[in-house]
């Protein structure tokens, strides 16, 4: 309690957020500058102009929505609160309202808030705040919020369940009927599991993730060269599994770790096979099959009954159609269908979307023609989209990704309308 600020490193922060439901999917405060045990907490946000929240909030004048404002003086809050708590992980904190709220001056990227909260009274598992954000000596903000501190319910295990011994369950676990745990086997916070769900090996399960009926997580991998040695599954917060789904985990060659992040959906039937690593925000739809050692990065969609060969990467915001077929690497941003995979430019509608500019759309657009252009090697074509594209993010992230493949990548080449794919 009273610790320094700089016992707490972003991670520390990052998972006492969680614990405040509705933060999701922004964490706003990034350091801790002071914090006081008798109730005061001062805290830091960076605002940058890559905060996913001003894509749509606007695109020409951004401005930082007043209900993110308030959502970072909760989160600072709710931080105290944890932080003053004996066991943090069976509590979750919860925003009952706010009051007397005054917004003085607007938020824009460039600016670093001052977030600074004072505990006025506590009355059970009900706290009130005053909460004040600044901008260097201009108050930006003001609030009085009231949070509630709820103590989740013990793990609730179904008599017909078989639970190993060594397995951890945290507050809020909730496992059907015929489910199947081994002794390896940790579930985070809040996570379900519907009915005749198999997790084994050691598999570490984040918070929130729901597992609806036979779906196998953690088994052996289905390689002959692996030799039981000790291997990992790691899950991250908010997944879903629907039925059917399998995730193996790693083998020794691969890196020991099948890893997959957080906010992903995984529809009927989905294969995720041994050391295979998938981002945060993506969705694979029924019937999809990724091979050992594949990337699939965030806010990727893989179509229906698709498969990915072994050792390829589905780069990010890539859209990839219903039964297509991938023995290369997918570019980011990319619209791919087919058996085999053929690339057919950006994924517009995706990007767009989700609050893609205008101007980032057109420098991948002028990127994609480029790589396109036959009449020259893919080495000099990346050459002159560094010269000659604007160098956004985006731009960047292409470039990156196209240097990386080690398997090629889906790329078209036109001379005519027959051109096969072209290696990078």
């Amino acid at each position: 309690m009273g610790a320094p600020s700089s016992s707490m490193t972003s991670g520390d922060i990052g998972w006492l957020v969680s614990q405040i439901p509705t933060h999701y999917p922004f964490v706003l405060v990034d350091r801790i500058l002071e914090h006081d045990a008798s109730g005061r907490l001062v805290a830091a946000k960076n605002v940058t102009g890559s905060e996913d929240f001003f894509a749509g909030h606007f695109p020409d004048q951004p401005v930082m929505p007043g209900v993110l404002i308030l959502e970072s003086l909760a989160q600072a809050a709710g931080i105290w609160l944890l932080k003053t708590a004996p066991d943090p992980r069976a509590l979750e904190i919860r925003v009952v309202g706010f009051d007397e709220t005054k917004f003085r001056r607007p938020v824009v990227p460039g600016d670093q808030l001052r977030l600074e909260v004072r505990l006025e009274r506590r009355r059970g598992g009900l706290a009130r705040f005053r909460g004040d954000v600044k901008v260097g000596e201009a108050r930006a903000a003001e609030a009085l919020l009231l949070l509630q501190v709820a103590t989740l319910p013990a793990p609730e295990v179904d008599p017909l369940a078989r639970v190993a011994a060594g397995a951890v369950l945290e507050p809020g676990v909730r496992v059907g009927p015929f489910c199947v745990l081994g002794a390896g086997v940790r579930l985070g916070r809040g996570s379900v599991l519907d009915s005749h769900v198999v997790i084994d090996g050691d598999t570490r399960v984040g918070e929130r993730n729901r597992f609806f009926p036979f779906s196998s997580i953690g088994l052996a991998p289905q390689d002959l060269k692996y030799k039981d040695e000790a291997t990992t599954v790691e899950i991250g917060d908010r997944n879903v599994f629907r039925e059917g789904t399998t995730v193996h985990r790693g083998t020794a060659p691969g890196g020991g770790t099948t890893r997959i992040g957080s906010s992903n959906l995984f529809m009927a039937q989905v294969h995720v096979a041994h050391d295979c690593r998938v981002g945060s925000h993506t969705i694979l739809a029924n019937g999809t099959a990724l091979s050992g050692h594949v990337e699939v990065q965030d806010h990727a969609t893989i179509g229906g009954l698709s498969g990915v060969h072994q050792f390829c990467r589905v780069g990010t915001h890539a859209f990839v159609g219903g039964a297509t077929v991938a023995t290369r690497d997918v570019l980011p941003y990319s619209l791919t269908v087919g058996n085999r995979g053929r690339f057919f430019g950006l994924n517009v509608v995706g990007l767009r979307r989700r609050g893609f500019s205008a101007e980032q759309i057109a420098a991948l657009k002028q990127a994609c023609r480029l790589l396109q252009t036959p009449a020259q090697s893919l080495a000099e074509a990346l050459r002159r989209v560094e010269s000659e594209v604007p160098q956004t993010g985006e731009v960047r992230t292409l470039v990156e990704f196209v240097r990386g493949a080690k398997r090629g990548v889906i790329l078209e080449r036109r001379r005519d309308a027959d051109d096969d794919e072209a290696e990078a």
